[in-house]
């Protein structure tokens, strides 16, 4: 009987191992998830952002601060000088 269950299980196809679990892709926000810093911006609210405060043009011609990749989702957000 032990003989007859010994090749049952060892004609069965794969391995018997358990395999591990699919890792999930992190995004990017993730990734950028540490070192972060508190801004205010124009609008006066406190934004949590990641990436790098940048100088961009304005729509009027001028230069205004923003602050990128921010934990709301926002891409860029005007700051307040």
């Amino acid at each position: 009987m032990k003989v007859l269950t010994l090749a049952l299980l060892l004609s069965l196809p794969g391995t018997l191992t358990p395999q591990k679990p699919l890792r999930q892709p992190a995004s990017q926000m993730a990734k950028r998830a540490k070192g972060g810093r508190w801004y205010f911006a124009a609008s006066g609210h406190a934004v949590y952002c990641y990436g790098p405060v940048m100088t961009v043009p304005s729509p009027n011609g001028s230069l205004q601060r923003v602050a990128t990749l921010c934990r709301d989702g926002s891409a860029v957000v005007p700051l307040k000088d």
